[in-house]
């Protein structure tokens, strides 16, 4: 059987009482007693002493005959409320303040049996039927030991006035207890009851239902409020992969389906002689371009896969920018001239080295200036601008073209992804040019950021760790 953390929280707190009361029963009441007994057996011995030494005369012997010393003793008998004796050596009793005892002798009386305190507990030589609290205070004159006064008190009287002092105790701690049920109520609120909730919203998106708004209302700054926004959190970004999956999969579908159903199209007309032979020629080259493009997007997913199963499997060398650069510049002059677009290249220096992947940065700066010069207005320029700073080289590629939307920039680096913009622009492109800048870039452990701004360009700026030569 499973128990809620509600459930547990209240057995642990029901046990926490238990041994509480248990280990006030069992320690704080034999703790309590001593205390008591201690107490009272100091307060009797101080009185006693009093008496001792300001009533008692130098001649012991005569205590019997002693009226006012006998008036004290009883006085102080009833102050205290405690039976007083007086012994002598011979262990006789010389002075009783309890008139119905008929005690005149003493014959066990041992006071080593007191060890070194004053006092001692039980039936005092079994003189006693019930349990009784004896004090001893010698009677010293003549620098010898006459005899000895006793106060015995019954413990049954000490034991309810511990009752007493633990009642207070026992009241005040059920009390404490009583009030500590407030820690229930609020953990039931603050702890239990939204952790109801993140669980109800867990099962929810578990079933795949990312549009549950119970989370909704957790608005709180502590640690459970922000468990529930982080999971609505989650949700909605779950829940926009699920519309990304959606497209993603369309757009795959379209991308293999457009130029299968081209090229199939395009084979049976010539099988069946629908395309004459002269005009043949026309339509293989159409199957080739689209065979070209589904070797591309091969190629690009295959890039990708590798990305994805290692990013420590860099080929590292040293190399200078400016040498690099230029050749990937000079392979886009044909396209460039078709749309008269200029590139403007702006180098720090000439000397700038990294190191780097020579192959995977190439293919980086390949597909960003691709994109550059594909979605560049014509009679624009691409500013390709590379600069230090401190230990790193910073490589901007900035266009003059249509611009990324606002609500698209953060989803460029999905797989397949395309804004609309760039959907009706983009024939030959694959949608996973930007998916394998951004993996190649993370796994030289390096940044990518991108700024546009629609209708008028768009900048990407990434990073590489400077080697000084």
């Amino acid at each position: 059987m499973r128990h809620s953390i509600y459930t547990k929280f209240i057995l642990g707190y029901i046990l926490f009482g238990l041994m509480c009361i248990l280990f006030m029963n069992i320690w704080s009441t034999s703790k309590v007693k001593s205390e008591i007994i201690y107490d009272k057996a100091k307060d009797l011995y101080n009185h006693g002493n009093v008496l001792v030494n300001e009533y008692f005369p130098d001649n012991f012997s005569k205590i019997p005959d002693d009226y006012d010393l006998r008036e004290r003793l009883r006085e102080a008998a009833l102050l205290n409320d405690a039976k007083i004796w007086v012994i002598d050596n011979n262990d006789n009793v010389i002075y009783n303040s309890d008139k119905g005892s008929t005690i005149t002798k003493i014959p066990n009386f041992d006071i080593t049996s007191f060890g070194n305190g004053y006092y001692m507990t039980g039936s005092f030589f079994n003189n006693f039927s019930e349990k009784t609290l004896s004090v001893v205070i010698p009677v010293v004159g003549n620098f010898k030991t006459n005899g000895y006064l006793l106060l015995h008190v019954s413990i049954e009287d000490i034991s309810d006035s511990a009752t007493g002092h633990l009642h207070i105790v026992y009241y005040t701690f059920v009390a404490i207890f009583g009030f500590s049920l407030i820690i229930i109520l609020i953990f039931n609120f603050v702890v239990f009851m939204p952790l109801n909730i993140i669980s109800a919203a867990a099962r929810e998106y578990a079933k795949g239902n990312f549009k549950y708004e119970g989370l909704e209302k957790f608005t709180s700054e502590d640690e459970i409020g922000r468990l529930g926004v982080s999971l609505n959190y989650m949700a909605k970004k779950l829940d926009d992969m699920e519309e990304d999956e959606k497209k993603f999969i369309s757009n795959v579908s379209h991308d293999f389906r457009s130029p299968l159903t081209s090229m199939k199209g395009y084979v049976e007309a010539m099988k069946d002689g629908t395309i004459p032979y002269e005009m043949q020629g026309k339509y293989l080259d159409i199957v080739l371009f689209e065979t070209e493009r589904l070797t591309k997007l091969t190629e690009n997913l295959i890039s990708l896969n590798s990305c994805d199963k290692s990013t420590g499997r860099l080929n590292l060398s040293t190399f200078r920018l400016y040498d690099f650069i230029k050749p990937i510049i000079t392979t886009f002059e044909g396209k460039c001239e078709k749309k008269n677009v200029k590139i403007d290249l702006t180098l720090g220096s000439k000397d700038y080295y990294v190191n780097a992947d020579q192959s995977k940065i190439q293919q980086v700066c390949y597909n960003l200036l691709d994109n550059a010069v594909k979605f560049s207005k014509e009679d624009s320029t691409i500013y390709i601008k590379i600069v230090d700073k401190g230990e790193k080289i910073f490589i901007s590629i900035k266009d003059e073209g249509i611009g990324i939307p606002k609500e698209s920039i953060a989803k460029i680096w999905d797989r397949f992804y395309k804004t609309d913009l760039s959907r009706g622009k983009d024939k030959t492109g694959t949608g996973l040019g930007l998916s394998i800048v951004k993996e190649m870039i993370k796994a030289h452990g390096e940044n990518i950021n991108v700024i546009s701004t629609e209708g008028v360009g768009t900048e990407f700026i990434f990073s590489l760790k400077r080697i000084k030569k």
